[in-house]
């Protein structure tokens, strides 16, 4: 039986985001939502359809497919079928000017089909505006995420050494690794926000595939089972004695996820150099977890911890060689990379309920990628983790 998101908290979410839309876009007239991720967070339920929200009227969810399983899922109180967004046009009483959309997802031949039966002027934006109300998570969405984070935790610091054998290469460790956070209740996927961005499992190396270079944006590094499919782990790369095991992947329950990285060192010892620059990236984290207070800015956080760091440490620290990211953490909830963003720029200040994975890293040549990853939740005594406390580089 599947949990239905109740009709109470579908109510406060569009409440809330007609209210900042009041505050940010006093002139707003109409938006309109295509994104699958975004319809589950208004409605509960992802179809193939448009949620319009008319300042002044009704919000109704159009659905072309599936409407018998929308209105099976969903509580919302609007859900009406169309074939295409004529029927939708046929029973909208004004259709404004203006409309706001997900600039940042629509593509542009759908949004010329929606504009040959809603014939407005202007396209303006909300991404912004939808980012801010979802940054901010209700007691609901946190008890989703705490249930990711136990099995999160659970799996990454019980279940791993487990499935860690002498000659095992990554891709089939990564199979056995889904095959696990399935069974224990992860919801199958790891979901970005990022354009065109494909994540199975997460990035899983063994030694030194972990630094190598991906387009996706963030620290670690991965080979992938080919130049066509660069996910999930490489076939031709075997675990060996010595070998440091970089595991950074997502977990979700009911579409909120978590994110962590753990790391382990396989019947062997690090050198000196890895075992101390992890050693201070769990620190780092520790001291970034303090600043996770209501009022503080991330900038701040961000600014704080990279003042602290000593030119030698940041050579290779949140990347390797020339391929390092700008940031310390980010956002997390019904996708792994929500705003904001613990990085320079990002000034407004926290509020409580809002949920971060911070991930300081630090590539090391001839090693891999060595630190740390969990997820916090803000509250006034400061970060709050989600996904566990262990320190990572577990002997297996």
């Amino acid at each position: 039986m599947h949990t239905r998101v109740p009709s109470r908290e579908l109510e406060g979410r569009m409440r809330r985001f007609r209210a900042l839309m009041d505050a940010r876009n006093p002139d707003w007239e109409m938006a309109a939502f295509f994104g699958k991720i975004n319809l589950y967070y208004f409605t509960g339920t992802m179809q193939d359809g448009i949620v319009l929200i008319p300042r002044d009227d009704e919000a109704v969810f159009w659905v072309r497919r599936s409407y018998a399983r929308a209105r099976e899922e969903s509580f919302f109180l609007q859900i009406r079928q169309m074939e295409s967004f004529r029927d939708a046009a046929a029973a909208t009483p004004h259709i404004p000017g203006t409309v706001h959309l997900e600039t940042e997802l629509v593509p542009i031949a759908l949004l010329d089909r929606f504009r040959k039966h809603f014939p407005f002027r202007e396209v303006r934006p909300l991404d912004a505006a939808i980012a801010e109300v979802r940054a901010v998570k209700s007691a609901y969405e946190l008890s989703c995420m705490e249930k990711a984070g136990n099995i999160h935790r659970h799996v990454l610091e019980g279940c791993v050494p487990d499935l860690l054998g002498e000659g095992i290469n990554e891709a089939a460790f990564a199979a056995r690794l889904y095959e696990v956070l399935i069974e224990h209740g992860h919801h199958g996927v790891a979901r970005f926000g990022m354009f065109d961005t494909e994540i199975r499992v997460g990035q899983i190396a063994f030694g030194e595939n972990s630094l190598s270079p991906t387009c996706f944006n963030g620290p670690g590094g991965s080979r992938g089972l080919c130049p066509a499919v660069p996910l999930l782990g490489d076939r031709e790369r075997k675990l060996r004695r010595g070998d440091l095991v970089f595991v950074d992947i997502g977990c979700g329950v009911e579409g909120y996820h978590t994110d962590k990285t753990m790391t382990y060192v396989f019947r062997g010892e690090l050198p000196y150099e890895a075992v101390e620059s992890h050693e201070r990236c769990l620190a780092v984290q520790h001291e970034m977890a303090a600043m996770l207070r209501p009022g503080v800015a991330p900038s701040a956080i961000y600014e704080t911890i990279m003042e602290n760091l000593t030119p030698e440490f940041r050579e290779n620290f949140m990347g390797f060689g020339d391929r390092r990211v700008k940031f310390l953490g980010h956002g997390v909830g019904l996708v792994i990379d929500e705003l904001p963003v613990i990085a320079a720029g990002f000034d407004a200040p926290l509020q409580e309920g809002m949920v971060f994975a911070l991930e300081p890293k630090k590539g090391i040549a001839g090693v891999g990628m060595v630190g740390v990853e969990n997820t916090f939740a803000v509250t006034p005594q400061g970060g709050r983790s989600l996904t566990g406390d262990h320190p990572g580089l577990m002997p297996v």
